[in-house]
């Protein structure tokens, strides 16, 4: 008699439940740790999809991710054991050049999904901002570093170098049992704190932070993907919005405007459109606002798709679309105001199907 299917999934979620047990006794512990948030990038996926690893909706909503689980789902089970030991204080040594959130290609290929370069689901943090790590074995730190990239590292299309990242924040020795607790069930360790600073960056970059535990020459190594560009202490539980992916129902669209090729006078503005990333079913883009001769109080970008394109997640605006089928971006709090000849920017991640065309925009201030 077939297995029905909700038993077939129960049974593979209890068979990798197993697997992170027996692997994480085969290691020589079973719980360790992790960056929790920002969220390291298998901390992440594990978060956002292991209850429901298998949902087709993952490839297009969270498509880094998907290639990840694909690649090799132990990597997300086992989210709290990326480390290398015996490294003896040399981190370059022990870990080359577009392996770092591998950790070097730890325990063979299983982490290598997580080098890869693409539009991994990021968090909007502030310059300035408090990073936690939980350490489920209460190990406690003989030191917790933790690196953002230079301006100019492309983390959609790079891989991470030593030469990629400079110190933003770093702690001293923090005892075995020290640290917070955590309301999350699944933490139930003690989570340390690094305070990060990154005065003046805005948009996309790679945060590395390295755990030197202090129970044996141990070291963690975590990547978090983060937008720079938000205000106060980031959401302490970032999590992506799934739902089913639909076909787009054909309508007719409205002929759209075209922008200015310059800037008007008068607070006048126009908006640029560029596709960064594409990958299949899903795509990246960027929009880059111009302002005109006077200052902003704020903006939008207005478009119309022509082939059923649809916004999964943004950054630097807020993005809706009208129930006539236009889709509409408006600035956020803290770049609303533009200068005279000034400039800012916002990008998002989308779904697509079949083609993928670039719209025309319209773009107006207040």
């Amino acid at each position: 008699m077939p297995i029905p299917k909700s038993l077939r999934r129960l049974l593979l979620v209890v068979a990798a439940a197993v697997l992170v047990l027996t692997t994480g006794l085969a290691d020589g512990a079973f719980a360790h740790g992790s960056a929790v948030n920002p969220p390291s990038r298998n901390y992440g996926c594990w978060k956002r999809w292991g209850s429901d690893f298998q949902n087709p909706a993952m490839a297009t909503q969270d498509p880094m991710c998907w290639q990840a689980w694909q690649a090799d789902s132990t990597a997300m089970w086992n989210w709290n054991g990326l480390y290398r030991e015996n490294v003896q204080g040399n981190h370059q040594a022990a870990i080359p050049d577009g392996t770092l959130c591998s950790a070097g290609n730890t325990g063979g290929t299983r982490y290598s999904a997580l080098d890869t370069p693409g539009a991994w689901v990021a968090q909007t943090v502030p310059t300035a901002f408090t990073l936690r790590m939980h350490d489920q074995a209460q190990h406690g730190a003989d030191y917790l570093l933790t690196y953002v990239t230079k301006p100019g590292f492309n983390p959609l299309t790079q891989r991470l170098a030593w030469g990629d990242l400079q110190l933003a924040g770093q702690t001293g020795v923090i005892p075995p049992g020290g640290g917070e607790t955590e309301s999350d069930p699944a933490l139930n360790g003690r989570t340390y704190t690094v305070n990060v600073n990154a005065p003046g960056r805005s948009g996309r970059a790679v945060l590395y932070t390295i755990w030197k535990a202090s129970h044996a020459d141990q070291v963690y190594y975590f990547c978090s993907d983060v937008i720079f560009g938000g205000t106060g202490n980031p959401n302490p539980s970032p999590s992506l919005t799934v739902t089913p992916t639909a076909s787009p129902t054909p309508t007719t669209s409205p002929t759209p405007t075209t922008p200015p090729s310059t800037p008007n006078p008068g607070g006048a503005c126009s908006a640029t459109y560029s596709v960064t990333s594409q990958w299949s079913g899903g795509f990246q883009a960027d929009v880059k606002i111009t302002n005109g001769g006077s200052a902003t109080k704020g903006w939008s970008v207005a478009w119309t798709w022509a082939n059923g394109q649809q916004v999964t997640q943004s950054w630097g605006a807020t993005i809706s679309t009208l129930s006539n089928g236009v889709t509409v971006a408006k600035n956020v709090s803290y770049n609303g105001a533009i200068p005279a000849n000034g400039s800012t920017s916002f990008g998002f991640t989308g779904t697509w199907n079949g083609t993928n065309a670039t719209p025309s925009l319209t773009c107006t201030t207040a």
